[in-house]
């Protein structure tokens, strides 16, 4: 697969792959210690149907970790029913894990396997590709990180500024020409629009995106065949996509399933900051980086307000002796600091 790299970070609390092509990266996937296994997309439990929705075609199911309950679409199945589901959508947003009958259950609601870890999802991805691990790996998934959260790209050898942003609804994205570019006239359009789309494409699947998405596209006056062979190639291989024609108003409009948790979702609040949970792994991330950078330091201690020490501690003990953790509320939340010892 030339052009491609695979990134392993296994840092104690969780653990980080990343996909690059051509050195950008497209996908990225998060899981964490303390993730509900029985979640997991491809993860198979036995549940016991808690509940009918007639309105919504289907029936939640418990699958004996507690609330959200998963959502088993169709019919055939009763209340009190024991099913096999297997997990086909993470949780997000609130909602429950999505699910797929795989046959009859027995006994409790338990967890029968779990979905695959992160180095088994890369290899999925990238069958003949070995994963970077180390401090390259932390670099890289940092990066994919920043730019899955970031809220657009510009590039300026197309003339190119795009915009992004998920909302409850749908996923938007917004294509115009660049503020500076020189570039003008239909062909340079129509280069700028499919790079676009093509861009559209890796920042939704780079933040695990799904569901209904709007492209705007640059102008007017398009080849709706033309646009949709583009969409198509840039979302190749995607499960469930549906492209559907460009409208009056110049916006391309398609759909692709919902697979994993989103990033945001993973790492952000309700709020739109960083998790108590995500600013931890930041400290216990950053400690194994100059750990690993500065082999010569007898210790290394990271210090920052106590909350965030208090979650992180676990995580800094298990990187052993070198590495050291110091509560000074004085150090703004989401802030810390390092010191060689």
């Amino acid at each position: 697969m030339s052009g491609v790299e695979v990134f392993l970070d296994d840092t104690p609390g969780e653990t980080r792959g990343a996909l690059f092509r051509n050195g950008r990266p497209e996908r990225l996937i998060i899981q964490r210690d303390d993730d509900v296994a029985a979640h997991r997309l491809g993860a198979r439990s036995v549940g016991r149907v808690a509940r009918i929705e007639p309105a919504l075609k289907g029936a939640f199911v418990d699958l004996g970790v507690g609330a959200p309950f998963g959502f088993l679409p169709g019919k055939g199945v009763g209340e009190g029913a024991r099913v096999q589901v297997e997990v086909t959508a993470e949780p997000r947003d609130g909602k429950g894990p999505a699910l797929r009958l795989t046959g009859p259950g027995d006994g409790e609601a338990r967890l029968l396997a779990a979905g695959p870890d992160v180095r088994a999802v890369l290899s999925g991805w990238a069958p003949s590709v070995e994963p970077v691990e180390g401090v390259d790996a932390i670099q890289a998934v940092r990066e994919a990180e920043e730019e899955a959260l970031g809220t657009g790209v510009v590039l300026e050898s197309v003339g190119l500024d795009l915009r992004i942003e998920r909302t409850r609804a749908m996923t938007v994205v917004d294509l115009d020409w660049a503020p500076a570019t020189h570039l003008h006239g239909a062909q340079a359009r129509a280069r700028a629009n499919d790079r676009g789309i093509a861009e559209a494409a890796r920042l939704i699947r780079l933040r695990s995106w799904g569901g209904l998405a709007s492209i705007d596209l640059i102008g007017t006056g398009f080849d709706g065949d033309r646009v949709a062979i583009s969409a198509r190639a840039a979302f190749e291989g995607e499960a469930g996509l549906v492209v559907g024609p460009v409208n009056r108003f110049g916006v391309l409009m398609l759909s692709r399933a919902w697979r994993r948790r989103p990033i945001d979702d993973i790492l952000l609040d309700g709020d739109g900051r960083r998790s108590l949970r995500t600013r931890a792994a930041d400290i216990v991330r950053a400690l194994r980086f100059a750990l690993l950078s500065e082999r010569g330091a007898p210790t290394i201690t990271a210090r920052c307000m106590s909350q965030e020490t208090e979650r992180a501690a676990p995580w800094v003990a298990a990187l052993g002796p070198r590495a050291r953790l110091v509560a000074d509320d004085g150090i703004a939340a989401g802030h810390f600091k390092l010191e060689e010892g």
